[in-house]
């Protein structure tokens, strides 16, 4: 049965305060700044009519935020990769494992995320990517393979930075799925340990076969969570020229002067995006709950 919401005077004194400092900031910028507001320049970068194919094509926002889910999208792919070796890693017997485990989740979580984006990003872009051939292997390929990672990933001329921005955002969220992982693993009963020992199951027939098809139950809920922190997380490559959403907005604020138009309307896609995974977790979270039952 559901609750019958009651607003309080708490609630009202709350949205008061909310309007009210939204009304002194606004009065703030448009009398004591001396601002002139200008939205209607900002459609024009949202999309643009290209003359040359006669259509409309994506201009700075939408590629900022196409590069945004893409990275993220990926960045999740791969980071849930390593939290699952990792997280396999903390619950194993074996104590080099779980010292392994343990050295790489507290490394990456007790580091600031911008020291980690330099120095992931300087080491693999001078030195891991030119030792794959990366670059080399765009040069000479064929239009339809740079068309295919034009449209699952980055334009070939951005691929190499969008590759090392992907790999160091995946070993930063990797951690935290890590953690999600070890708590899923843990949280399976005890019996469920010995009743596969019983039956005469190895330590990786248990994992495989009893404990993880379990434990993926309750780790997919804060898994997806953890994709809209990684969206969110994702704004922090900027700072290495990768153009994603943030840095577009950098971009076009420096050019059009359109400081609040601009930050504002970035505001607004990141809030859209994550809104709309969020009730999708919450979604998934409740049919979750009526499979378990």
């Amino acid at each position: 049965m559901l609750k019958k919401t009651r607003i309080t005077f708490t609630d009202l004194f709350i949205i008061l305060l909310v309007l009210g400092g939204g009304i002194f900031i606004f009065y703030r910028i448009r009398f004591n700044l001396n601002y002139k507001w200008d939205w209607g320049a900002i459609p024009q970068y949202f999309f643009r009519f290209d003359e040359q194919t006669g259509r409309w094509t994506p201009n700075m926002l939408i590629e900022g935020l196409l590069i945004t889910i893409r990275l993220s999208i990926w960045a999740t792919v791969i980071a849930t990769i390593i939290g699952v070796v990792m997280g396999l890693c903390l619950t194993s017997g074996s104590l080099f494992r779980r010292l392994l485990g343990r050295t790489y989740v507290e490394l990456t979580r007790n580091l600031p995320p911008i020291v980690l984006i330099f120095i992931f990003y300087f080491f693999l872009s001078s030195q891991i990517i030119p030792l794959l051939g990366v670059d080399e292997f765009i040069v000479s390929s064929s239009e339809g393979t740079k068309s295919f990672l034009a449209f699952f990933f980055a334009p070939p001329h951005m691929f190499s930075a969008f590759l090392s921005a992907l790999i160091t955002l995946a070993v930063f969220e990797g951690a935290y799925i890590t953690e999600i992982v070890r708590a899923g693993i843990q949280s399976i009963e005890k019996g469920q340990w010995e009743a596969s020992y019983a039956l005469g199951l190895s330590p990786w027939q248990q994992i495989r076969h009893i404990i993880l098809p379990q434990a993926t139950r309750r780790i997919l809920p804060p898994l997806a969570g953890q994709f809209i922190s990684t969206i969110k997380d994702s704004a922090i490559v900027s700072v290495i020229s990768i153009q994603e959403l943030t840095f577009q907005g950098l971009e076009l604020m420096s050019a059009t002067y359109l400081t609040f138009e601009v930050w504002i309307t970035i505001t607004l896609l990141y809030l859209i995006l994550a809104l709309t995974l969020s009730l999708a977790v919450e979604r998934l979270e409740v049919r979750m709950r009526r499979y378990e039952v």
